[in-house]
């Protein structure tokens, strides 16, 4: 698949940069729910054992973007869950920054809170910035994993995971995958769990989710709220097996194949044209995006350098000056997020030229106004 037909299936309006927050689905992933709805409306003799395909459907197609063996990945109704899942399988310290997104430090701190066999230690970062060089400062001979977000949500930050996997040796590395998955070819095989759901850059809706688990952490995480389809047994009636060896024990239900189905469809595109090429287009419609901001003298707080960044420019202008900027955002038709004092636009492939002409007419607008 070309990027240009890659391209063709975002059918969002113009002046969205918002790809970090939410992305709207993709043609495809929008045609797969309407075949299946019907499917299940019409409920016709034998057309049901389709919806049971999706699980393996959804755990190749995960193989094929991430280069992980489909029996080491299971599918999850949310990042948050996957992550919860690798917290309260774990022993030990586990290394993380406060300023993670939440879904990683609550989930620490309520499996310290339940089991007290987790112990958050708060590694203390360079303005949300985490390093191999941090970790390797602050790793403790306690410490049984580090967790960490790929790109991170407020910053952009790109995290060299592979740098961190040097650092911190056989110890568990846990990466919240959800703002770079399906655009970032991040070398997975460093990690031992990858966490991500498909309602970002994926395209593909709420409920989706998978986890990577490698050997490491199919050895040494405990399976702890692993449910009745966890177990090798299909129906396991008037005995409680042990959970299964495998990726399966981090199942605790049947998994919605409608929305496993979405997924699928969203990631065999992405590895249709390819996550490299993906994140080509991605990279130079960012940096678009932060020569605009220059032209404007508007700062940007996230790395310019490509090999620190994914789809995310953070713009931090003058504090009293953040209402004016977010308002005419909105008054061009641009949505964005504005959190914290800063105003956080995210870019896809698809980020056409009309967008970024939306984008400059925001920026003039807010340069007219704040002038005065």
């Amino acid at each position: 698949m070309t990027i240009d037909a890659f391209i063709a299936g975002f059918a969002e309006e113009p002046g969205y940069l918002d790809y970090a927050r939410v992305g709207p689905l993709s043609t495809t992933a929008a045609e797969e729910v309407l075949a299946f709805t019907q499917v299940l409306q019409r409920a016709r003799h034998g057309s049901l054992d389709a919806f049971l395909e999706q699980d393996g459907r959804l755990r190749a197609a995960a193989s094929a973007v991430s280069g992980v063996p489909a029996e080491r990945i299971v599918a999850q109704p949310s990042t948050t869950q996957g992550i919860m899942h690798a917290m309260f399988g774990l022993t030990g310290s586990v290394l993380l920054s406060a300023g993670e997104f939440p879904s990683l430090t609550i989930a620490a701190v309520r499996a310290q809170e339940a089991l007290h066999t987790v112990q958050p230690v708060w590694l203390e970062t360079d303005h949300g910035k985490v390093t191999p060089g941090q970790i390797r400062e602050q790793l403790e001979s306690n410490v049984a994993a580090v967790a960490v977000s790929l790109v991170d949500s407020r910053t952009g930050y790109l995290c060299d995971i592979e740098g961190i996997r040097q650092v911190i040796g056989d110890r568990l590395l846990i990466v919240d995958a959800i703002q770079g998955f399906g655009v970032v070819d991040a070398p997975w095989e460093a990690a031992d769990v990858v966490l991500s759901g498909g309602q970002k850059w994926c395209r593909a809706g709420w409920g989706t989710g998978i986890m990577l688990l490698s050997p490491r952490a199919l050895e040494r995480l405990t399976p702890v709220f692993s449910g009745f389809t966890g177990t090798e047994e299909d129906e396991p009636w008037g005995e409680v097996p042990p959970p299964a060896p495998d990726a399966r024990a981090y199942r605790v239900s049947n998994l919605d194949p409608i929305a496993a189905a979405r997924f699928a469809a969203a990631l065999e595109e992405i590895d249709r044209v390819g996550v490299p090429v993906v994140n080509q287009a991605v990279a130079e419609r960012v940096s678009r995006a932060i020569e605009l901001a220059d032209e404007f003298a508007i700062a940007v707080a996230s790395s310019r350098d490509e090999r620190e960044r994914a789809g995310i420019v953070v713009l931090e202008p003058p504090a009293e000056q953040v209402t004016l900027l977010t308002a005419s955002l909105h008054n061009h038709g641009v949505t964005a997020t504005t959190r914290l004092g800063t105003v956080r636009l995210s870019l896809h492939a698809a980020t056409s030229e009309e967008t970024l002409e939306m984008l400059r007419g925001a920026f003039v607008s807010y340069n007219t106004a704040a002038s005065y």
